[in-house]
């Protein structure tokens, strides 16, 4: 047994880590890098008939380096995101907090306990044959190439030239999109400081890219070794919703509503006029039973939706909880009533003639 879990072990420290919702990290075969959290906005302009898709990773491993893939139907353009959109989405998302009182007291309130709150809820060299470098740029951190691929075995060279490996499942999995003359976003990702891991939140990145329907890529998921969760903030001119579930849990939609005068870094991605948002959450428990990239379509209706969490806070008056004021005050109104009862009985029988007594005397 402890064979078999330092075997597990040593493998999990050789084996690089696919673990990125919609590409995938590639890094040396002797470091490892993992995906925390992927957090992605997905902007449909249907008059223009442009995607805009900004993600940003939260990492984790031993890599110093690693390189990202990510496929896209058309020729697209990449620049570094504002950290603030995330921020901005998720105060626009965020669940409506609400309190309700109750009247008895519950387990966690006096007399049953004295604590508890009472809440309820919880640098890249040039291609090589099979491959066109279109665009390569410095950003941030970041060295970005724009690669068109006629075969994933020369995608797979070029990368190996740049210092990292393709796996055969990788490059199996990159085949449809070769079919259908997709074209690949590759990043190189490095630390700010020479020597260190990549940890952490890094900058976003934005891609934009014509298409004529909005897709969000999610097939080279598959390779993922563990459970994956994807949380989607889509904006377009109406309610937005994943077509199907592509194998994994039934998408659900955490909020739903227009934003009638974006600003800030929401506007800098939309623009200024009003915008219909939908946040979406889905798990994917198998990865490997992802099939295909996530086609986004138009909702039935344009039904707002906002989740509420209640907090239940116990009824009280005057810092007195009501039902024990409640309670107090019926014991003494039914003693208070008792006593009157007992009181009317005792004037009752008082007023009564005694036996043998009368008022009239007889003549003698």
């Amino acid at each position: 047994m402890l064979l078999a879990l330092l075997a597990l072990q040593l493998g999990s420290l050789v084996a690089p880590a696919y673990a990125c919702g919609c590409g995938a990290m590639v890094t040396n075969r002797m470091d490892r890098i993992g995906v925390d959290r992927e957090t992605s906005a997905v902007h449909w302009d249907a008059r223009t008939g442009t995607e805009r898709i900004v993600m940003r990773f939260t990492v984790h491993g031993d890599a110093e380096k690693a390189a990202w893939v990510m496929p896209v139907p058309h020729r697209a353009d990449v620049a570094l995101g504002d950290p603030a959109l995330f921020d901005q989405l998720d105060g626009l998302t965020a669940p409506e907090r609400r309190t309700r009182d109750y009247f008895w007291p519950r387990g966690r309130d006096w007399p049953f306990s004295s604590d508890g709150d009472g809440a309820s809820a919880g640098a890249m060299p040039g291609a090589g044959p099979g491959v066109g470098v279109v665009g390569r740029e410095r950003l941030g951190p970041f060295d970005v190439a724009r690669l068109t691929a006629t075969d994933p075995t020369a995608l797979g060279d070029w990368l190996h030239r740049n210092g990292f490996e393709l796996s055969d499942r990788l490059a199996a999995e990159l085949r449809p999109y070769v079919a259908q003359k997709w074209e690949y976003v590759a990043v190189r990702l490095a630390p700010e400081k020479a020597g260190e891991p990549l940890y952490g939140a890094l900058d976003p990145l934005r891609i934009s890219f014509p298409n004529d329907r909005p897709v969000y890529p999610m097939r080279l998921s598959r390779l993922a070794a563990t459970p994956q969760s994807l949380g989607l903030y889509v904006l377009s001119d109406h309610r937005m919703e994943p077509k199907d579930a592509i194998g994994g849990a039934r998408p659900e939609v955490l909020f739903a509503g227009a934003v009638d005068r974006p600003d800030g870094a929401l506007a800098e991605l939309t623009g200024p006029g009003r915008v219909f948002l939908t946040a979406v959450d889905q798990s994917f428990p198998e990865p490997a039973r992802i099939s295909g990239d996530h086609e986004l379509v138009r909702a039935a209706a344009d039904t707002p939706y906002r989740e509420i969490i209640w907090k239940d806070r116990l009824w009280t008056a005057g810092g007195i909880p009501v039902w024990l004021l409640t309670v107090t005050g019926t014991v003494l109104l039914l003693a208070a009533a008792g006593f009157a009862v007992a009181r009317t009985r005792r004037r009752g029988r008082a007023d009564r003639p005694r036996p043998g007594a009368s008022g009239v005397r007889s003549a003698a």
